[in-house]
């Protein structure tokens, strides 16, 4: 069972929301949140495997909030939002979260999305994947030398997984591509955002997009 808590401040979205989760046989909505403190709150006390985050909330923003959730290893965000603009969409993964989906996603694919991330996977709106890889085609070469430094001191193994996400593939097709089990892929994965100190697999395939390291299949 998955377990969520909504963060939202407007009520009957919130309620919407709550309703379309509580559909699915394998997802349990344990607890509400109002805004963004209220989420930071509700997630220290009941540890959710995910906090579906809205951005735009009194008191504590959805970016804010998502930064103190990741950053106290609480539970994955993902961020639900009717913006898609730049600065929310970069705060937001740069805060650590999981996944970014618009308000207007159909309810099929907000419970797949929950699921997808609830599974490690990470998770990007169409419209928002296609901007990120074309903001950093244009950006070449790594951001820091310690960037590269941490990269470097990857095992070859964990390069081609990093490769991979930079490609945007899940673990599945990460498997797939490079004939080995997807359990073991998750070590990888794991052992990469351990060693370059990463709060999620998106946060990984920004850096490897950043870096040119990209494997599509």
């Amino acid at each position: 069972m998955i377990r969520v808590v909504v963060a939202e401040d407007q009520s009957a979205v919130r309620a919407g929301l709550v309703m379309i989760l509580r559909s699915a046989p394998d997802i349990e909505v344990v607890g509400e949140a109002a805004d963004g403190e209220e989420a930071v709150r509700v997630a220290r006390e009941l540890r959710p495997d995910l906090v579906l985050m809205d951005i735009q909330m009194p008191r504590l923003d959805g970016v804010a909030a998502t930064a103190q959730v990741t950053g106290e290893g609480l539970a994955d965000v993902l961020v639900l939002t009717t913006f898609d603009l730049d600065e929310y969409v970069f705060g937001a993964l740069r805060a650590g979260a999981a996944g970014f989906l618009l308000k207007d996603t159909d309810a099929e694919r907000l419970l797949e999305g929950v699921r997808l991330v609830a599974r490690g996977e990470g998770l990007l709106a169409p419209a928002v994947t296609r901007r990120l890889i074309s903001a950093f085609a244009g950006r070449p070469g790594p951001r820091t030398a310690a960037d590269r430094a941490a990269v470097a001191a990857l095992t070859p193994r964990e390069q081609e997984v990093l490769s991979c996400l930079g490609g945007g593939l899940s673990n599945a097709e990460i498997a797939a591509a490079l004939s080995m089990a997807e359990a073991t892929t998750k070590t990888h994965v794991s052992r990469i955002l351990a060693k370059l100190e990463l709060r999620s697999r998106v946060q990984a395939a920004m850096l490897a997009q950043e870096l040119g390291m990209v494997q599509t299949s």
